[in-house]
């Protein structure tokens, strides 16, 4: 145990952020650097050491946190590092993005405020890199197989890795100009910066992955001809195809998705573009979807310049604290605030956009809402409610339905789907083509960045098993085991 009375005499701190004023003015991670530093041992103290330790349960990759968190306690950098990579490739990318169900699932958490588990969780990493103790591991000998993994997101990365450590010659394909998925142009700048990215792919390459961009397999590549080359494949594409909004207006110039809008953002802060096509300078910007990927267009508009930000989101606003119907260690549903919504803007909940309203040139300069409320289990327009507000950029914001059907490759390896659009698989990850597993949201649908690694680490195992019939690597988290993740 680290500190036996340090939940009783520390009280809980999280990492500072920079200024409002200052940080809109860049794209540079929002927190104070170092800002942990002084605290982070002793935080690490409040871990209790439960008998029953429901942040292993909260975790999709069943980190192992008391252990860490002593280490941390201690200041043994090195250990916590060694039993962090122990469940997670890339501690770095969650502590910085995953919304910490561990958190909630903390035992502290039934009647104080949790463990800052991912604040710990960061800051072993930062250490380990800055320490050195992050290093390539190359395999000590090579199996002979192949295995070409199809995206380079998380799940895909988290795949590679496993399997190159595992003995396999591994090939990355990536459609996109350069390595990272939706890490790379999804995630904006402000909330992790790409050097994170670029320095594990280094690390990737030193052990022996290959990686080719600017593939689009389906289109590029005939996918049966892929599974040909290949031992095997893993389809860690994604679920990419972004929720519409089919209202009247929606063919304006000035309403477009989020994930048309984001990624340019990111080509700007990579060199690619001087100014991004899509931008909210001087704009009235709408962004419609409370999630976080809403957030991130809120934050972007900010650093752009916007005139003003409305997010809209058509479910009630949650609330402060747990409802009765998720109690503890469940995932709350719980009313946050981002570093994207302290920097400004309007939050405007259980509204529904009625249509959009254009310029004689084409282009949206409003956007028609009225206000909902669940009746009968349903959502119903209430009746005198509607309003007219100002849009010059709406970017929508609703989620995703589904892993990408256009480009021919779910068709050309001949897939079977599962009733929610997803590519189905069975409990190895392996789908009703031989040879060819999938990870990730384009199995699971939507989901968080730390199940789309726990996913790539358990579909390796299934591939190796296959390759090999055996596999030393970690025990797979079963496709239908949701945890205790809603």
């Amino acid at each position: 145990m680290a500190d036996p009375k340090g939940f009783l005499t520390t009280g809980r701190e999280v990492a500072k952020t920079r200024p409002v004023a200052e940080r809109v003015k860049d794209w540079n991670e929002v927190y104070v650097p170092g800002s942990l530093l002084p605290i982070i041992s002793k935080q690490a103290g409040r871990c209790m050491d439960c008998g029953i330790p429901f942040c292993h349960n909260g975790c999709p990759l069943g980190n192992l946190i008391p252990e860490w968190n002593d280490y941390a306690y201690r200041e043994d950098w090195t250990a916590a590092s060694e039993r962090l990579h122990a469940t997670n490739n890339f501690p770095e990318f969650t502590g910085r993005l995953c919304p910490a169900p561990c958190e909630s699932a903390c035992v502290l958490g039934i009647n104080q405020p949790a463990v800052t588990i991912k604040n710990v969780e960061v800051s072993i990493i930062d250490k380990a890199w800055d320490s050195g103790d992050v290093t390539p591991q190359p395999p000590e000998r090579l199996s002979g197989k192949t295995v070409a993994v199809i995206g380079s997101g998380p799940a895909g990365l988290a795949a590679a890795q496993q399997l190159t450590r595992a003995g396999h010659t591994v090939v990355v394909y990536e459609r996109a100009d350069r390595i990272g998925g939706l890490l790379r142009y999804g995630i904006p700048e402000f909330k992790m910066e790409k050097s994170h990215i670029n320095r594990r792919i280094e690390q990737m390459r030193l052990e022996g992955t290959k990686f080719r961009t600017g593939v689009e397999i389906g289109q590029d590549i005939d996918a049966a001809k892929l599974r040909r080359r290949y031992d095997a494949v893993v389809i860690a594409a994604g679920a990419t195809v972004s929720r519409d909004l089919p209202v009247p207006g929606r063919e304006l110039n000035g309403v477009h998705f989020a994930m048309e809008y984001l990624p340019l953002a990111n080509k700007v802060q990579e060199g690619d573009l001087t100014v991004a096509p899509i931008h909210a300078g001087g704009k009235h910007v709408v962004v419609i979807g409370g999630g976080d990927t809403g957030a991130d267009c809120v934050g972007t508009a900010h650093r752009q310049g916007a005139a003003s930000v409305t997010q809209l989101e058509i479910m009630p606003k949650p609330g402060e604290d747990r409802n009765a119907n998720q109690p503890w260690p469940t995932f709350p549903m719980l009313y946050k605030v981002t570093s994207a919504h302290e920097e400004g803007g309007e939050r405007v909940y259980s509204v529904s956009t009625t249509h959009f309203e254009g310029d004689e040139d084409g282009n949206v300069q409003a956007l028609h809402l009225v206000e909902v409320e669940f009746k009968d289990g349903k959502l119903e327009q209430k009746p005198g409610t509607e309003r007219r507000i100002p849009a010059q950029l709406v970017t929508l914001a609703m989620g995703f339905t589904g892993t990408d059907q256009s480009n021919g490759l779910v068709q050309q390896f001949g897939l079977e789907l599962d009733q929610r659009g997803n590519v189905a698989r069975d409990e190895s990850y392996a789908t009703n083509v031989d040879g060819v597993f999938v990870a990730g949201d384009a199995g699971r649908g939507q989901s968080l960045i730390v199940w789309a690694i726990a996913e790539g680490r358990s579909a390796a195992r299934g591939v190796d098993r296959f390759l090999t019939g055996t596999s030393a690597l970690p025990a797979p988290i079963r496709p239908t085991d949701r945890s205790l993740l809603v």
